[in-house]
């Protein structure tokens, strides 16, 4: 009977060990169509707030988008929420994505190492989510997107410093 009892108690302690504060089923996105957007064409203008750089390592399947418009937003450690810094990238890419209905594109979600795969997988494609429906609401059509994670199985960088976690906390936007 006593065998039991702390089997029983060793399997609570495991279960409560493992669970996690991130709640993956809330939805980091809010309608905000009413708020005007900054200027600009979403092209080459470096001076746009929230654009980062080109991606200079381009492949071939990424020719087709915007020009001078990163294809990568950040997230913050164990979150999904989009932060307001990738707007004006993510309305770029809406606006280009818009511009022609048979243009499509794949969000993949990313995570850092830590973290079990399981749970990973999760949060990547929770991050996926996120942008999807964020060019969701810029009127992209669902047709024309679709999120796909891969956790921790394909990192951007290599190594264990918060520099390498916050490179690999990513999701990045691939036109097909």
């Amino acid at each position: 009977m006593i065998k039991r009892i702390s089997l029983a108690i060793t399997v609570a302690a495991l279960m409560a060990g493992c669970s996690s504060g991130v709640k993956l089923d809330d939805v980091p996105v809010e309608d905000k169509t009413a708020v005007p957007t900054t200027g600009g064409s979403g092209g080459a203008n470096a001076g746009q707030s929230g654009v980062a750089g080109v991606n200079l390592g381009q492949s071939a399947r990424d020719a087709a988008g915007p020009v001078g418009v990163s294809r990568l937003v950040y997230f913050d450690y164990d979150s999904y929420v989009i932060k307001p810094e990738f707007q004006s990238l993510i309305e770029a890419h809406a606006r280009f994505i818009k511009s022609s209905g048979n243009r499509k594109v794949m969000v993949e979600g990313h995570t850092d190492e830590r973290g079990g795969r399981e749970y990973n997988l999760a949060l990547g494609q929770k991050r996926a989510e996120a942008v999807r429906r964020s060019l969701g609401l810029l009127g992209v059509s669902d047709n024309q997107v679709e999120a796909v994670s891969f956790g921790k199985e394909k990192p951007a960088a290599h190594g264990n410093s918060e520099d390498v976690h916050a490179q690999n906390r990513r999701a990045e936007l691939s036109y097909r």
